[in-house]
Order: C-alpha cells, then sequence, then structure tokens
C-alpha cells in the first residue's frame, strides 16, 4: 500500500472544489468540455522513430467510424431485447458445481420424490464441467478442487452414475490423488456427516447457545458478515440436533476416502490462519465439545426458538433466507429437524426459494447461487445511457422506474447493530433481501438516477437520490472505506475459528465497493475538498493502491477489476490525470494488456502469495473494465484503447453480444467464484459507448462517477 506521509497534502492534487464541481455538473449529460487532464501516454517521451511506429499502429487499429457504430447498434438491440416487460433485466448467474450437486443431495437428504428428468439434466451439466483429470474446478480453467469434485461425484452418484463409469472412476482417482475426502472443507464436512458418511467430530462444534451471546461477547452474530449469519443460524440448529439424512437410495461415497470415513477428524489449519490464534480456538473447540452434554436443556431449546425467530423475521418470502441457496438449504433442512411438516408456510416457501434459482434448458440444468436483477438492471441503465441513443435511453429510464420502489425504506436490516440511528435507503442486490441492503448496488443505481434525470431535467428521482445517499454515508467506516452490506466488520481474528477455514467470515471495507460510493458522492457533487465523507473516501482509496499501480478486486475479477473502479473514483474526485499515482495505475494497465489487444486476468490472482500479475486469456468484460479505466484517465487516444477497441468488434458474435465461458467475478476470494452471464454482455456496449463518445466529442475527461 502507498504511505500516504510520502504524497503531496490534498489540495496540492486536486483543483479547487468549485472548478471541479462545475466540471462535473456540467458533464452529468455526457457533454462536458476537455477539464484540462495530462495523458500519460508512454510514447510521449520516445524517439521520433519510436513515436512513428506508434501513430502508425494507432492508425490500423483505429475502429472505423461506421463499423463502431454498426458494433453499438447491434449490441444495443440485443440487450434492448432481452428487457423484461416491467422494465427490468436479469441474467443467469453461474458458480462452480457446489450449488447444483448440493441442490441434488437436498432433494435426497429431504426423502423427496426426485424430478427424473431435472436430475439428468444436471448430471449431464456436472459431467460437462469435469476435467479432464477427472475432477471438478472452482472456476474456468481452474485447478482441481477437492470438496468441489467430492459434492459432484456424490451428485451424479445420487443421480444414478455408476461408480465403475469412465468419468466416475476418473473423478475417485482424482480425489484420492489430493488427499481423499479427508482433506474437504467445513462445509462439505457438514453435508458428510449430515448423511452420516462422517461422523460430527470432523465438523467445528457450533453450538446453538450462540444465539445468546451478549453483544460484547468476542464471537456474536454480528461480528461476522449477512451472509455468514443467515448460513450459520439455522446450521447452529442443525448441529444441536444431528439429523441424518433420508437418503432413500442409501448412497454413500466412502470410495473416495483413502481411510475409512469414520476416522476422519477436524480439518488442519487453513493457509490464511494464524497458528497462535487457530490453536487458541480448536482449545476452545475441545472445550466446547466436552461441555456439550451438559448445557441445560431449556437453555438449548430457548436457543432453538431464537434461531428460528431470527429465521422467521428474515425467510424474504419466495427470495428466501438472506437470498442466497446455501442459507436458504439450511433453513429448509433446519424447519424439516424440528418436524416441521412439507406443507407448513414457513418450510414449503423456504422450500419454493430453492426452485427458483434452477436454470433449465433442453439439455441441461443448473441451480444459481442468487438472482442478481438490481445489480444486472443498474449496470444495463448505464451501459444503455452512455449509448446516447434515445430509444436506449428509455428503455434504461424503464428500468430505473422498475427499481425505484425495491428501494428499501421501512426495514432496519442487521447493520443496525452498529448503525442503529440511521435511516434505511439502501437497494439489495436481488429481487427482493430487505433484511441485507448492498451498499455497491445502491451507489450504482443512485448514479444510474442521476444521470438519467439530468438528461430528462427531472426531479422524479431527487428523494430517492437523497435517502440513499444519506444511507450509504452512514454505512461508511471509520477508515473511511465500505464493506458491501456492513460497516465496521473488521473482526479478523473471527478468520481464525476452525468454521472459518474459507476465509471468508466477515465484510470489511473494500477499494471495489469503497471506490463505487466515491464515484456516486462525487458525481453528486460532494468533492474531497468540501465534504468529509469524500475526503476519507478519497484518502482510503490512495491508501489501498499497490505498489505496482493497481488496486484490489475483491467482488470482481480482480486487479483489473479493482484499478478500473480505482480510476473512474479518482477521476470523479477530479485528480488530475498526470498525477504519479494515475501514472502507475495506468502503466499497469498497459503492461499487461494482451497481444490480441484484450485484457484478461484468472482467479489464480486471489491466492495468498500472489507476487504480480499472471497472463490470463482475455475476455470481453475484463477487456471492457481496463477500456473504461484507461479512458477513465484521458488515455482515449492511447494506441491500447484502440486496440482494446478492436478486440471488443472482433469478438462481438452475430446475434450482436459476446460470449465467455471463463469466470470474472468473485464471491469468496480463493473459495467460491461467479459467472455473471451479463457481465460480457453490457460491460462490452459500455466501453464502446464511452470511447464513441469521447471521441465523437473531442473529449478526454469522462464526467460522470463509472
Amino acid at each position: 500500500m502507498n504511505d500516504l506521509s510520502q504524497n503531496p497534502p490534498l489540495d496540492a492534487v486536486l483543483p479547487d472544489a468549485e472548478a471541479a464541481g462545475t466540471a462535473l455538473g456540467a458533464a452529468a449529460a455526457q457533454n462536458a468540455p476537455e477539464a484540462g487532464a495530462t495523458s500519460t501516454t508512454a510514447q510521449a517521451a520516445a524517439p521520433e522513430a519510436a513515436a512513428a511506429a506508434a501513430t502508425e499502429a494507432t492508425a490500423a487499429a483505429t475502429p472505423d467510424a461506421a463499423s463502431l457504430d454498426a458494433a453499438i447498434t447491434r449490441a444495443t438491440d440485443a440487450i434492448l431485447a432481452a428487457q423484461q416487460p416491467d422494465g427490468h433485466w436479469v441474467y443467469e448467474l453461474e458458480v462452480d458445481v457446489t450449488i447444483p450437486a448440493e441442490y441434488v443431495l437436498l432433494v435426497h437428504y429431504l426423502g423427496e420424490t426426485p424430478n427424473l428428468e431435472l436430475e439428468q439434466k444436471i448430471a449431464r451439466y456436472l459431467r460437462r464441467t469435469q476435467l479432464p483429470n477427472g475432477g471438478w474446478p472452482l472456476f474456468t480453467d481452474g485447478a482441481l478442487d477437492v470438496s468441489a469434485s467430492v459434492k459432484a461425484y456424490f451428485a451424479l452418484k445420487m443421480i444414478g452414475d455408476s461408480p465403475d463409469a469412465e468419468h466416475m472412476v476418473l473423478a475417485r482417482e482424482a480425489i484420492l490423488a489430493h488427499g481423499g475426502a479427508e482433506n474437504v472443507n467445513v462445509f462439505t464436512r457438514i453435508l458428510l456427516a449430515l448423511f452420516g458418511v462422517v461422523s460430527w467430530r470432523a465438523v467445528p462444534m457450533m453450538p446453538v447457545e450462540i444465539m445468546l451471546l451478549p453483544t460484547w461477547f468476542p464471537f456474536h452474530l454480528s461480528k461476522v458478515s449477512y451472509w455468514a449469519r443467515t448460513v450459520i443460524v439455522p446450521l447452529l440448529v442443525l448441529n444441536a440436533k444431528r439429523p441424518l439424512a433420508r437418503n432413500p437410495r442409501k448412497v454413500r461415497i466412502d470410495e473416495v476416502f483413502r481411510g475409512a470415513p469414520v476416522n476422519t477428524g477436524m480439518n488442519e489449519r487453513a493457509p490464511h490462519q494464524h497458528a497462535g490464534w487457530f490453536g487458541f480456538f480448536r482449545c476452545v473447540d475441545t472445550v466446547l465439545r466436552a461441555v456439550d452434554g451438559l448445557f441445560p436443556k431449556a437453555m438449548r431449546e430457548r436457543a432453538i426458538r431464537a434461531a428460528v425467530a431470527f429465521v422467521d423475521e428474515r425467510l424474504n418470502g419466495e427470495d428466501g433466507l438472506g437470498a442466497i441457496f446455501p442459507a436458504m438449504a439450511n433453513s429448509v433442512m433446519m424447519y424439516d429437524v424440528l418436524g416441521y411438516p412439507a406443507d407448513h408456510p414457513n418450510r414449503a416457501i423456504a422450500r419454493k426459494s430453492l426452485d427458483k434459482l434452477l436454470v433449465v434448458k433442453d439439455d441441461e440444468a443448473y441451480c444459481q447461487p442468487c438472482l442478481s436483477p438490481v445489480w444486472d438492471t443498474s449496470l444495463v441503465a448505464h451501459a444503455l445511457l452512455e449509448t446516447g441513443e434515445k430509444h436506449a435511453e428509455q428503455a434504461a429510464e424503464h428500468g430505473l422506474e422498475w427499481l425505484c420502489p425495491l428501494q428499501i425504506l421501512d426495514v432496519r436490516g442487521d447493520w443496525i447493530s452498529r448503525r442503529p440511528n440511521l435511516r434505511p435507503g439502501g437497494w439489495a442486490f436481488q429481487y427482493n433481501n430487505a433484511h441485507y441492503p448492498d451498499v455497491d448496488d445502491t451507489a450504482v443505481v443512485v448514479m444510474a438516477m442521476q444521470r438519467s434525470a439530468a438528461l430528462t431535467q427531472s426531479d422524479a428521482y431527487r428523494e430517492a437520490i437523497a435517502r440513499a445517499r444519506e444511507w450509504v454515508v452512514g454505512m461508511q467506516s471509520s477508515d473511511g472505506g465500505w464493506g458491501a452490506f456492513e460497516p465496521e466488520n473488521t473482526q479478523y481474528y473471527l478468520n481464525n475459528i476452525p468454521f472459518s477455514d474459507h476465509g471468508a467470515l466477515l465484510d470489511p471495507p473494500t477499494a471495489d465497493v469503497s471506490g463505487r460510493c466515491l464515484s456516486m458522492l462525487a458525481q453528486l457533487g460532494e468533492l474531497p475538498q468540501g465534504s468529509e465523507p469524500t475526503r476519507r473516501a478519497f484518502d482510503y482509496m490512495l491508501n489501498e493502491q499497490e505498489s505496482d499501480g493497481s488496486w484490489y478486486g475483491r467482488w470482481g475479477m480482480n486487479y483489473i477489476y479493482g484499478t478500473w473502479t480505482a480510476l473512474c473514483s479518482l477521476n470523479a474526485a477530479g485528480m488530475p490525470h498526470d498525477d504519479p499515482r494515475m501514472k502507475r495505475a495506468v502503466q499497469w494497465l498497459l503492461s499487461i494488456q494482451n497481444k490480441d489487444g484484450g485484457w484478461g486476468e484468472g482467479g489464480e490472482s486471489y491466492k495468498l502469495d500472489y507476487r504480480g500479475y499472471e497472463r490470463a486469456p482475455s475476455t470481453a468484460s475484463q477487456t471492457a473494465w481496463a477500456l473504461l479505466g484507461l479512458m477513465a484517465v484521458g488515455e482515449v487516444g492511447h494506441e491500447a484503447v484502440a486496440r482494446g477497441i478492436d478486440y471488443l468488434q472482433r469478438e462481438q458474435r452475430e446475434h450482436g453480444l459476446w460470449e465467455e465461458e471463463r469466470f470474472t467475478a468473485t464471491g469468496f476470494p480463493r473459495v467460491f467464484y461467479l459467472r455473471y452471464h451479463g457481465y460480457c454482455k453490457f460491460f462490452p456496449l459500455w466501453a464502446l459507448a464511452r470511447f464513441r463518445h469521447l471521441k465523437r466529442n473531442g473529449l478526454t475527461r469522462v464526467a460522470v462517477g463509472m
């Protein structure tokens, strides 16, 4: 990270607030004049021969205006065709094989009559995504992951695939070669314990009495992230009751263990965990096991009732607990073990919520981790507004009208534990998740609404924007940054408990979410010189820059995503384009461009011993992020930008959009990755449209937040 003590003072870096605010305000309709940015083009100081060569290369790669217009029109038309009648967009959201495998296994856990056609479609999906070496990865072209492979193997065997089939033999051999099922993670151990494959001794102790702990206690549910909280609470009941799956087919997978499954013990310390802290918490685990039977029965029943009350309050209708698959599945199993019949309203609606996550096609099917309509719709709105086409702007407006009533104004979610006096005002990621609005989504929605209002000269969104801004500012953490769902969620010691072998128990501030919030504030006219929240956010972003010039991307893959967000936010905040920190970021992006003109980055970039960028195949979405980042700092005329635009035009398909098999987003680094099917559709359109707008108007400063 940068040493801020070595940076020039803020008033020496930024233009005066009035001038910067005028530039941003005038550009709200994307028609701002040149704001005096200085290009950081590397060729500026090169010898004449190199400069001439660069000029020639730029000319060769510069897109033809007519072909660029045609590409934008085709992409715009395709995206408009995907708009739902009520105005919103929602694209598929794919993860690794663990979620579809767990869906299959849940059906058999509950003893339901399986849909055989659906199971066969899921089986085809699982077989198609199997690696040549027999295992399954966490992302396209990734390495074998033992936990994902065990779940996929278990699901296929449950569906009816013979253990002697070639793909099953390959899978079994691959799992055994990687240490066997003894090496699976905590969540897989819990699943295996529920099916009676391993004993509960293999699972970290999580007593349900946790529900009764006071808020000051070092481990209190308010101290973990929303996703951990909603997954853990029903799991506490399962841990207390320790049910056994009905499993009518009596399928077991002992053959993927190197030893007897019953002898499987606790998981080893994960690489991210501190030896001392982990050792301490293992001792705590031992003590909890010893006293587990000594808890008063009345206390245990009271704790179970508290857990059920927590779930009931947040059940969230057909959108499910936390609106994420693991929590939703756990809630169904919790109701089941407590004796709720299948037709009980709470259990029935919790079960129904899982089926809404299925993607069923002619030949394959899989289960999504959640749905992303608010995120998709707000990002599509930005891309369409960027085109400057009247019909596209009207479609974006229709999408924003759909978003407006989804603003959460009357539910004080779990975030109130640290912000008790803050009024709600955000948007969730999903159709409905009122207890858990998303800071990132909220900032993106606000910026789209502000852009649209500037174009139409309307005050329609004034109140919504003001309320959202109030909530976002209130969610800022003390270090100046933002987490996605929680403020001050930084109890890092908790990632050392045995349960947290995934290292994703918390929701601390990150550069990508914080950059988006800085962009939002700046676009609304609140610049660092005159706004304390913006100044703190600006300082946070500068402090988060890596030594190579990039920024980390927590929710998108990875440093390309983080750097795009950071550069947009710093530009919006008025930072001069010739600032050394801007230049360093530009040089990093230029240095990692692929020979085909695109950009790419893999999930391997999240490894703990990361030592710098590693080459990866180009993707449309990551190329678009790099281009948007470069254009945000005045590099619209750079040869690399022209090559990137050319790459996107070459990769555009007959149907007008782009395709990519690679995962370019992140749920939990090193554990859970995402493939947003919409990313390769609307981000490239956004980049092409921005390039056209800047070139057509002779601009080098992007005048909106992102």
